[in-house]
């Protein structure tokens, strides 16, 4: 486990990370365009996407794949709920905040999966090349789960399901570019990605890195404006993704599943999202307190994943798969 630790702190990836961090903390003058922030998480969404799909397109889609489909749209209606008790419980919060924050916890961070996905690639851990089809499926079902944990069948009078908020989540451009490039590479196969290797596969670590950069200094940027989270809500911040990727590599280990697939699985239970559920959150709960869940999720579960948590989850999974 530690020599995972140290393989990942020590990657230029989290170590770009860790400056927009300290340069953020330090209150430093460096900042990158919010325009040029999102087109890098497009770019990152269209490659590890495109990459997935034309793995499938070799491999196929087998049994394997399925199961951790099953057992990934399970974890993503089965989290929310538990944050929800622990949120309300034990950190007191209304029950329309907690509930918006729950669905952040089923939900999942797209960077969080593509920086596991780069330290599996540098350790030498195998994995199935199907999981961003999980990570795809992974975003919606928390988010439905959330809303009936606020409102219960008040969610879903007056179309709230059927129109706005469907539109927000199913075409939330995230989603809509996830789930699209891997269609496109299932369908055009190796062929297709000998054509846009030297746009598609070879720059993806160079984007990571400065797309970490920037989710440094936003991190830091909501750790200074966090005077809304008292100590147990940023214990549970840390306390929900190991719980949260317990379960996973509980279910991946009675599944039979490989320690990379495990291993990612619980990094995705694990991640939290700060993309596409708080877009949707704003439309379906306005009245839920964003400063506490975007900031929850994005400068406390978000640093601790990339940092400690995805060594933390090979390490696990692997003693699992002895």
């Amino acid at each position: 486990m530690f020599d995972a630790a140290a393989a990942n702190l020590l990657s230029p990836m989290v170590l770009f990370f860790v400056l927009g961090l300290l340069a953020g903390l330090a209150k430093s003058d460096l900042t990158i365009p919010e325009a040029i922030a999102k087109g890098l998480a497009l770019y990152l969404m269209l490659a590890i996407g495109f990459k997935g799909g034309v793995a499938v397109a070799e491999s196929g889609l087998g049994g394997d794949l399925v199961g951790l489909i099953v057992v990934g749209v399970a974890l993503s209606c089965l989290l929310p709920v538990l944050a929800f008790a622990g949120l309300t419980g034990l950190c007191r919060l209304d029950r329309v905040t907690a509930a918006a924050t729950a669905a952040h916890y089923g939900s999942i961070s797209i960077v969080t999966y593509v920086t596991a996905d780069s330290f599996l690639r540098q350790v030498g851990t195998s994995f199935n090349p199907g999981m961003v089809a999980v990570a795809a499926l992974m975003e919606t079902p928390a988010i439905v789960v959330g809303l009936l944990l606020a409102r219960g069948g008040a969610a879903f009078r007056g179309g709230a399901l059927r129109g706005g908020l469907w539109r927000e989540t199913l075409l939330n451009g995230s989603v809509v570019m996830l789930v699209g490039s891997f269609a496109i590479g299932w369908i055009t196969g190796p062929k297709g990605m000998e054509a846009v290797r030297a746009f598609a596969l070879d720059p993806m670590k160079g984007v990571l890195m400065l797309f970490l950069l920037d989710m440094g200094l936003v991190a830091a940027r909501r750790l200074r404006e966090a005077n809304k989270l008292r100590a147990p809500l940023l214990l549970f911040g840390v306390a929900m993704p190991l719980v949260s990727a317990a379960i996973a590599l509980t279910l991946a280990t009675l599944s039979g599943f490989a320690a990379g697939d495990a291993a990612l699985l619980a990094t995705l239970a694990a991640s939290a999202s700060y993309i596409a559920v708080p877009a949707a959150m704003r439309l379906a709960l306005p009245e839920a307190d964003p400063g506490i869940y975007i900031t929850l999720s994005l400068a406390v579960s978000f640093p601790f994943n990339i940092v400690a948590g995805i060594p933390l989850y090979l390490a696990a999974a692997e003693f699992l798969a002895r």
